[in-house]
């Protein structure tokens, strides 16, 4: 009797991991906005914005400029962009978004009619550790692009933001609500001061993609691959999920919907346990002698995150996955104070005092699990 094979998890699409059906929707809707435009993506050798550029090609854009400041992931984009789209008219430019010059300088040469911000820190653990930081990249990175593409007159700005923004419980979130705060109450205001066509902000909400870089499916994987333990940090943890594609995908038709300053909700399905991923991903990869160890909660780490704050309800669009946010509008000039003297406390490098004025501005921010905890205590701190 022959051996029976192993299989491995690269044997498998990452579908196999969510218990639904991939989101399957119609694109054709947006060529419109996309063909023959001059379209920007920043952060776009991240796991979002890499696979928005394959899916904005396909849109036969104009002109294509990349922007990320890590050296290698672009470099790698831009041998992706030489060995399967060498027609297309595309540019790989390092920037930081949080250098004002630079990123002016793009935007004067390339005056892109079309922008996805995806650009920004991700990681819950590394940005409670560094806030001064989060709010470098998140906010003021997002503020000047936003500011830019207003400048520039751009048709449309698309910035990609999290779950995680909605009742933030660390300094990740909240940076992400603030930047959500700067470009919604932007939008609105430009509608009641404009009597000409303006850039149009748009927000799209969603949560975690399976298999991003960082995320727990490359990790679980390697720990599978290495016999374990594959460690989760809590036996109830949940969170919801969607494949990559489908979420750009929904990214790109949220872009082509509805007025400025609007926030969408993707409908994401049912949350996903963590536990049962990783049990999951041990049976698919055959080797059930893998073990699971939990590990508590990281700093900064809920149970489960939702794509909607209490006070939020939503309203329906076209599209039965995308979903419009009902939030509360936020005043743009006293919006831009605020976040302008946050982003001074921010260069102080002090971290209670610039975590202090991120809460100044989203009260609903509670910290979890992190020392900033003494802020919503009101302790006096050294």
């Amino acid at each position: 009797m022959a051996a029976r094979q192993e299989t491995t998890l690269k044997d498998y699409d990452m579908e196999e991991l969510l218990p639904r059906a991939p989101i399957e929707i119609d694109i054709r809707r947006i060529a419109s906005h996309i063909e023959g435009k001059r379209v920007i993506i920043t952060g776009a050798a991240g796991s979002i914005g890499s696979e928005l550029m394959r899916q904005v090609i396909t849109f036969n854009p104009h002109q294509l400029v990349l922007v990320d400041n890590a050296e290698t992931p672009l470099h790698d984009i831009k041998l992706e962009l030489q060995d399967r789209w060498r027609n297309i008219n595309a540019k790989c430019i390092m920037a930081d978004v949080s250098n004002p010059v630079l990123m002016e300088k793009i935007f004067d040469e390339y005056r892109p009619q079309y922008v996805f911000h995806a650009a920004a820190y991700k990681h819950v653990p590394m940005m409670e550790e560094n806030p001064c930081e989060s709010i470098r990249v998140n906010v003021y990175g997002t503020k000047i692009v936003a500011d830019l593409a207003v400048k520039y007159n751009a048709d449309t700005f698309v910035m990609i933001s999290t779950d995680k923004a909605v009742n933030p419980t660390n300094v990740m979130g909240c940076s992400k609500r603030i930047a959500e705060i700067y470009v919604q109450s932007l939008g609105k205001k430009l509608i009641k001061i404009s009597r000409t066509k303006t850039t149009r902000f748009v927000t799209t909400r969603f949560g975690n993609v399976l298999g991003s870089n960082g995320s727990v499916i490359p990790r679980f994987k390697e720990q599978i691959e290495h016999g374990g333990p594959v460690t989760v940090t809590h036996p109830d943890i949940i969170r919801y999920f969607m494949i990559i594609p489908e979420a750009c995908r929904l990214v790109l038709e949220a872009g082509s919907m509805g007025k400025s300053g609007e926030i969408y909700i993707f409908d994401m399905g049912e949350p996903v346990k963590i536990l049962d991923l990783a049990k999951r991903m041990i049976e698919l990869s055959g080797k059930r002698f893998v073990k699971i160890q939990f590990t508590g909660l990281r700093n900064g780490e809920k149970l489960y995150e939702e794509l909607l704050n209490n006070k939020e309800l939503t309203k329906p669009t076209t599209h039965d996955k995308i979903m419009v946010a009902t939030v509360r509008e936020y005043d743009y000039d006293e919006v831009k104070e605020q976040i302008l003297r946050l982003i001074e406390a921010g260069k102080t490098y002090d971290q209670m005092v610039t975590v202090a004025a991120m809460k100044d501005i989203v009260p609903e921010f509670i910290s979890q699990n992190s020392c900033f905890e003494v802020l919503d205590k009101k302790i006096q701190v050294c």
